[in-house]
């Protein structure tokens, strides 16, 4: 997931946050989350500055609302960032990447996550950093001055030039023991750098990296290929050589200007390792056998060297060979338990140890904490009992862990496979309501094993037997939303599908239809699997193509899963009485897969559920040395007589695309085929002069660039997407569905592409005053009036001087509530299961045309409609101007009361019927489980929000905007 995105909603103009990676903050003992954000600001002269934000966090940053800046680091000419490796310890390929950050005053420890995300991070502060050339003006850091603390008892310095910036900007808010001493006070200058190989070292822009076994390999390589074919030498327009395309002999690219003696000699690398004790380590950083296909598409390295990679993917049969590995799969939904028994019955049930293991919980923690925010300490508890249930007949490392709530993801290996591990991502969907929540969803990592690619899965999806439709949807929202950047920024990320091997595994929560329970648990005792398996719901939805289309699962010689007493092994007794069902799965697809087991373990009684296991000989290709060095010679070769001075040229199936009748969040694709002549190369679709994006909000491309070899074809997507970002303006008509895409072509010509169509104006977005003026559905007025109303400003919306006699509260919200009065007083989980899309578009359907009588929807659909509406307001029902005031009334409800009475007619109105309504729901409170806090977490965020381009709201903030609506739902209106 992209967190940058929530880092630039709570900046300021002309700041611009490119890059975003969260992180382990490490003093001492304490480990604090961190997400570090690199904001770019660009100066009126026409240079830029840069500064490294740390923001705090308490669940995925999805939105500004979800992060509180805690501190800030100007990017100065005394920062450094350097990779290092504590004394004494061997990091793991795949492991996490400890950095060390300095400034003349500050020291900072984080963990980053192994991935590519951390790389382009790492890449682009060392291209941030301002330099050391004596004619560069020293960084000044004046659009800082925005983010002082009103703290007047604080002294604070005004900003210096070189060697004298502080190191955290004076004046920011410290959240946790405030600034932390340098080390060099604390240890002195020559005991700062730990002693270990493969540190990083950035400065002025420039990085070095200490040896890599593999990159010697690679450098010998080239020394003889450049032997045997002359020198490759170009220049820029004509490709690249390969001496200096090559990672300097070292991992990483570098900027030639910056090396050698101009560099001083304080900041030089101290490489004080042997190379016997570097070459025998394996550094999270390394760069593997199974990277050499991989290594030439870095950013860096231009066109000539994508070709040499697509080549060398195209021939990957003729330097590659089959070898088998043993995968251990494995699923257990633990039921929010701590663990109470060793796991080594589930996981090293066998006799060989394998070389695998790919470990999934669900439902690590039901706390409502870990529902609404992050952190649970019941992912140590259960990384520490698998690490302790691994098979004893092998040394595992792990190379990834990765959760979401309550689904959490393992990937462990043998040690001696961590060297031929690479390009390790890990991602998570949240499928939960309005698509945030992460109580259901999915979490997966994504590695090349060798010189296969393996993406692992684990997901937790919708329960209740009825709900296998929303169980579908869950399905394809992970299948479409799971994305894993590659190395390579200009090419489109990964999705599941774009994998070698696919591993699925999880609580799945299909049931067992038409069948009553005592008919189920008949049929379990006469051990007639193959007679219950017909009722099964997964097999009936993949027979019917809805789900895990071209999948494999194992024959099912197992009893059902699901649901047991917890602690035993009897059958559910409570009060709902649950019927058995086969909720726990594990499937596959690709090539050369074997399964050899597939099993529950009864002999664990943690959990209402029983674990399942998979073992799995699989097929992966492991390059051959040789055969790979003359098959890279030999596309060199070719690529030495190919004339490069040929101007490339496509041709597009289409130009123009016109989009009908969009309405609000509903998907409009349209494609086009891009076809290249006899000219390798690269397309991209370019900013227009002025603009900061290649299309409007609502516009995107996919993908959005990529390479074309001669003669062959790739097909673009043109994707249309109205959310609540952009809906206002379209229906106000200051925006319209029109467009122009410039595809541009590298060293080729650009070619211009037209999108138009019209949008179908909708309540969703719309003004709360706006639709009190609405007395008919907003389809049936004319956009004129549309337009004219939803301009208007909200004060004049309360005097209705010359506009018809408006209703109290808008029409739309009366008809989802009314419907959830009479239908969801007693509903379970109300507003925390999401519902079906289909029915949320239908819902939005009857809203915009008023046809309240035909709608037909599940409860969960409804709520969550209602929850997009309040979201989609551009203004929310409490003002942004009365924000401060109710933060500072918060625990004084007769202050909290008079600051809503001074709310714009209309608003309060709405704030007083819906906080009628849910004092209603909390009435039914012993069916539907919801209480207070429940309510004020979900509705405190939609109903009380920071005002626009104002920084977004720390933890403290966020508390007291709960404690305000939850004040209004415990005592009298």
């Amino acid at each position: 997931m992209d967190q940058s995105v929530a880092i630039q909603e709570t900046l300021a103009e002309g700041e611009y946050c490119p890059q975003a990676v969260q992180g382990v903050l490490c003093e001492g003992d304490s480990r604090q989350s961190r997400l570090l954000g690199l904001v770019r600001y660009r100066l009126e002269h026409g240079g830029q500055e840069h500064a490294l934000f740390l923001y705090t966090h308490r669940r995925m940053a999805i939105t500004g609302d979800d992060v509180s800046l805690d501190q800030i680091v100007p990017v100065s000419r005394d920062f450094t960032l350097e990779e290092v490796s504590p004394d004494g310890e061997l990091y793991i390929l795949g492991s996490d990447v400890t950095i060390q950050l300095d400034t003349a005053e500050l020291s900072l420890v984080f963990q980053l996550p192994f991935g590519s995300q951390t790389r382009m991070f790492l890449h682009e502060v060392a291209r941030a950093c301002p330099g050391f050339d004596p004619t560069t003006r020293d960084p000044e850091f004046l659009w800082l001055s925005r983010y002082r603390c009103a703290k007047p008892e604080l002294e604070l310095p005004t900003p210096r030039g070189c060697n004298s910036a502080p190191g955290t900007w004076p004046g920011y808010a410290t959240i946790g023991g405030g600034r932390y001493p340098s080390r060099k006070e604390r240890w002195g200058l020559e005991e700062v750098r730990p002693q270990g190989a493969g540190s990083v070292l950035f400065w002025g822009g420039a990085m070095e990296k200490t040896g890599f076994r593999l990159m010697e390999r690679l450098e010998e390589a080239d020394r003889e290929m450049s032997a045997a074919a002359g020198s490759r030498e170009r220049d820029p327009a004509g490709g690249s050589n390969f001496d200096g395309l090559r990672p300097n002999g070292k991992g990483l690219p570098v900027d030639q200007s910056s090396r050698g003696q101009d560099k001083p000699e304080s900041l030089r690398p101290r490489q004080n390792k042997s190379k016997s004790e570097i070459t025998g380590m394996v550094r999270s950083s390394t760069i593997t056998v199974s990277d050499k296909a991989h290594i030439l598409s870095m950013q860096k390295f231009g066109l000539r060297d994508t070709i040499v990679k697509s080549h060398l993917v195209q021939k990957e049969e003729d330097y590659t060979y089959i070898q088998n590995f043993r995968f251990f799969v494995g699923t257990y939904n633990v039921n929010g338990q701590s663990p109470k028994e060793c796991l080594r019955p589930w996981l090293s049930d066998g006799v060989q140890a394998p070389d695998v293991y790919c470990v999934g919980f669900q439902e690590l923690d039901l706390s409502k904490e870990a529902f609404f925010f992050h952190d649970t300490p019941k992912e140590e508890e259960w990384f520490k009992a698998v690490s302790e249930g691994l098979h004893p007949d092998a040394k595992y490392a792990k190379v990834k862990l990765i959760r979401l709530v309550g689904i959490m993801l393992l990937l462990y290996v043998k040690q001696e496979h961590a060297a031929y591990v690479s390009e390790v991502e890990a991602e998570t969907v949240g499928t939960g309501i309005m698509g945030r929540m992460g109580n259901k969803g999915g979490v997966a990592i994504r590695f090349q094993f060798h010189n296969t690619s393996i993406c692992v899965v684990n997901s937790h999806l919708a329960a209740h037997i009825e709900e296998y439709e929303r169980r579908n949807q869950d399905y394809k929202d992970i299948c479409s939303r799971m994305q894993f950047c590659q190395l390579d920024p200009s090419r489109p990320p990964l999705t599941i599908s774009k994998h070698d091997v696919i591993l699925w595994l999880g609580d799945l929560n299909y049931r067992i239809e038409e069948l009553d329970v005592e008919k189920v648990k008949k049929l379990i005792e006469e051990k007639d699997f193959q007679t219950l398996y017909a009722y099964d719901q997964l097999k009936i939805q993949v027979a019917a193509k809805t789900v895990f289309e071209g999948f494999t699962e194992g024959e099912l010689t197992f009893q059902p899963t699901y649901k047991y007493d917890t602690g035993s092994d009897d059958w559910d007794t409570s009060e709902k009485c649950r019927a058995p069902a086969w909720c726990d799965r594990i499937l596959w697809k690709g090539k050369n897969i074997t399964q050899l087991s597939y099993q529950s373990h009864m002999a664990l009684k943690t959990s209402d559920h029983k674990p399942v296991s998979s073992v799995f000989d699989i097929g992966v290709r492991v390059v051959n040395d040789e055969l790979y060095r003359k098959t890279l010679e030999e596309i060199v070769r070719s690529l030495d007589k190919m004339e490069n001075a040929n101007i490339p040229s496509v041709s597009l199936s289409k130009r123009e695309f016109c989009f009908q009748n969009v309405k609000y969040m509903q998907l409009k694709v349209e494609s086009f085929t891009i076809h290249n002549g006899q000219v390798p190369c690269h397309f991209e679709f370019i900013n227009k002069p002025d603009e900061e994006s290649y299309c409007k909000q609502w516009l995107n491309a996919n993908p959005s660039r990529g390479f074309l070899l001669p003669d062959s074809d790739i097909e673009i997507e043109l994707e249309l997407f109205v959310n609540k970002t952009t809906a206002t303006k379209l229906n106000s008509g200051e925006d319209k569905i029109e467009d122009i895409l410039v595809l541009h072509l590298d060293r080729g010509k650009d070619y211009f592409l037209s999108v138009s169509g019209n949008y179908l104006p909708s309540c969703f977005g719309s003004p709360i005053h706006t639709l009190c003026y609405m007395r008919e559905p907003i389809l049936d007025l004319p956009l004129e009036t549309i337009s004219e109303l939803t301009l208007m400003p909200i004060r004049t919306g309360d005097d209705g001087s010359q506009l018809e006699s408006p209703m109290e509260i808008p029409k739309e919200l009366w008809m989802m509530v009314d419907y959830l009065y009479r239908n969801a007083v007693q509903q379970e989980d109300l507003f925390q299961q999401p519902g079906l899309r289909s029915e949320f578009e239908h819902v939005r359907d009857c809203l915009d045309t008023g046809m309240i009588d035909n709608l037909s929807a599940s409860n969960h659909s409804v709520a969550e409609a209602l929850l997009l509406f309040l979201e989609s307001l551009p203004e929310p029902v409490i003002c942004y101007s009365a924000y401060h005031n109710c933060l500072e009334c918060s625990g004084n409800y007769t202050a909290s009361k008079q600051v809503i009475s001074t709310l714009p007619t209309f608003y309060k109105n709405v704030f007083h019927y819906l906080m009628a309504f849910l004092q209603e729901l909390l009435k039914n409170s012993a069916k539907n489980h919801l209480d207070e806090n429940i309510l004020a977490s979900i509705f405190g965020s939609l109903l009380l929000r920071n005002p626009a381009g104002h920084q977004k709201l720390d933890m403290t903030e966020k508390k007291k905007a709960q404690e305000f609506i939850h004040q209004f739902l415990c005592n009298p209106l």
